[in-house]
Formats: structure tokens, C-alpha cells, sequence
């Protein structure tokens, strides 16, 4: 009881030290750096050499790490990737991941107005929803992301977008033989990645206001981390009332969508691109060996 009434006090003394940021028109600029891990196994890999797994990773590193800014004040907020030059010679490698980023991210934590420009396979879409509630359960752990105190928080939430779990290898590869067909289908259902990711999030009440990075918010604090299945997205680098504010415009362009029907079309595409190299597997598999 003790130890908890000290993280309360400690609470309140970095809440009200953080209030006193607020002025009309606060503003922030927090810079975050996102890192995905990937099992290639899990992706029909496992017969590939270490050496080739090096080589497909390497050529996925600007698919699975990122930076990202995100632009706040006390109710809106923007989420952008950060652009980066393409080293000489990817000749191109980053145009299926950068079929799957998503462009700039708008939230309104008062209006609950979610907003994203998002490209795919060169149509343009403009997905727009409710911004949904976090349960977020608060713990009393703290620590130390730069010069700001962080308490943790964990809630467990549905899994949005695209669920890569459901394009492991071509079919000819995952199916036995046709007289297994039962035992296969209960594999194949097992095998899908859960619908709910638990997450834990650490916040800073040093900077009061509900934002995060990527869909994240609703805590008494900036968000300064998260941990949410394979990904890490970790704040590097805050600037609180920047000499220049930047404006915080809602994406326009695009078809309009939910987030649920552009899952499901995106979903569509992608199982459409797996039958296909699926196919193509299987009829050139013995060539590629000549």
C-alpha cells in the first residue's frame, strides 16, 4: 500500500509539472522508431539456406523499420512516415512493402475522428472511421525514456488490417496429401494469428495529453512506447512547443472507406497474389533449380 501511495503522489507531481507546458496554442512533435521481427519459417522458409533468409531480410528492412513523427496538441494529431532515400542499387524492392504502409494518420481524440491516406497497388483510398476506445489497464511500473517518467499501461485490442499469418507459403506447399484434407483444414485454422494482440504501452503524464503513435491514445500521457505482437515502436526525440507550428490537416484524398472494408480489400488482393505465385510455384518450382 505504501509503494503504491508513492507512485500516486509521483503521478500527481509529474501531471501538474506537465500542465503547466499548456498554453492555447500548444504543440508537439514527438519522433518515434517502429521495428517489426518476421520468422521467415512461418512464411515458407524453412528450407532456405541462413545465408538466403540474410538476403530476403535485408531487402525487407525498410518494409519492417520505420520513423515516424507524429504532430500533437491538445486534441488533434498527425502520424506520418518519415521518407527516406532508397539506397543505390534496391532497384525498386521497397514497391510491395510500400503497397502495405499506410500514409498519414489523423486523429481527433475529442471528435473521435480517425482519418488515413492510404495508397494500394496505385489506387488511392481515404479510410475513414470512429476512433475506438482502448480498455487500458493501468499498472504502477515506471521508468525512464529520456528526461521523462513513464508509467505502464496494457490492454489487449482486435487485430486491424492486413493478418499476414493467412498467406504462409503457396497451398501446394501447406496441403498434404488429398486424403488429409480434414486434418489439413483444422491446421490451416489453427495456424491463423489470433484476432486480439495484447499491448503494452508506457506513457509520460509530463506531457498531459492523450495521444500516441499509430492508432494508440486515450492514456493520461503521451505515449512514449509500445510493444504490441511483433512490433516495438519506441519515441526518440520530443520538441514541445516548436518556434514554428505545423498545421494538422485531415487527409482528403481518395475513395472513401472503413477500416473494415479496406481490411477487406486488401485481404482480397493479397490472397489473389498468393494463389497466383502460389501457382506459379508450383508449375516452375522444378526450374529455378536449373
Amino acid at each position: 500500500m505504501k509503494k503504491l501511495s508513492l507512485k500516486i503522489t509521483l503521478l500527481l507531481t509529474v501531471f501538474f509539472a506537465g500542465s503547466s507546458l499548456f498554453a492555447q496554442d500548444f504543440q508537439g512533435k514527438a519522433y518515434y522508431m517502429s521495428k517489426t521481427t518476421m520468422d521467415l519459417d512461418q512464411f515458407g522458409g524453412q528450407d532456405m539456406s541462413a545465408e538466403r533468409k540474410k538476403q530476403i531480410m535485408e531487402r525487407m528492412k525498410s518494409f519492417l523499420e520505420k520513423e515516424y513523427t507524429l504532430t500533437f496538441n491538445k486534441s488533434e494529431s498527425i502520424y506520418k512516415e518519415e521518407e527516406k532515400l532508397e539506397a543505390p542499387g534496391s532497384g525498386g524492392r521497397r514497391g510491395f512493402g510500400s503497397s502495405l504502409t499506410g500514409g498519414p494518420k489523423y486523429k481527433n481524440v475529442q471528435t473521435k475522428e480517425m482519418i488515413q491516406d492510404q495508397e494500394f497497388f496505385g489506387k488511392q483510398f481515404l479510410v475513414k472511421d470512429e476512433l475506438k476506445n482502448i480498455e487500458w489497464k493501468m499498472g504502477t511500473e515506471t521508468k525512464k525514456i529520456g528526461q521523462y517518467t513513464c508509467f505502464q499501461a496494457t490492454a489487449t485490442i482486435e487485430r486491424t488490417g492486413i493478418d499476414f499469418q493467412s498467406f504462409r507459403g503457396p497451398r501446394g506447399r501447406d496441403q498434404k496429401k488429398e486424403g488429409e484434407k480434414g486434418k489439413d483444414s483444422t491446421n490451416s485454422n489453427e495456424s491463423k494469428a489470433p484476432k486480439t494482440i495484447d499491448v503494452v504501452a508506457w506513457y509520460t503524464p509530463q506531457i498531459p495529453v492523450n495521444q500516441g503513435p499509430d492508432n494508440y491514445w486515450g492514456l493520461p500521457g503521451l505515449i512514449l512506447e509500445v510493444n504490441a505482437d511483433r512490433t516495438t515502436i519506441l519515441c526518440t526525440k520530443i520538441v514541445l512547443n516548436p518556434t514554428e507550428k505545423e498545421s494538422i490537416d485531415k487527409p482528403k484524398k481518395g475513395e472513401e472507406v472503413t477500416q473494415a472494408e479496406y481490411t477487406e480489400i486488401t485481404t482480397k488482393k493479397m490472397e489473389e497474389m498468393r494463389e497466383m505465385y502460389g501457382g506459379r510455384n508450383g508449375r516452375g518450382g522444378g526450374r529455378g533449380r536449373n
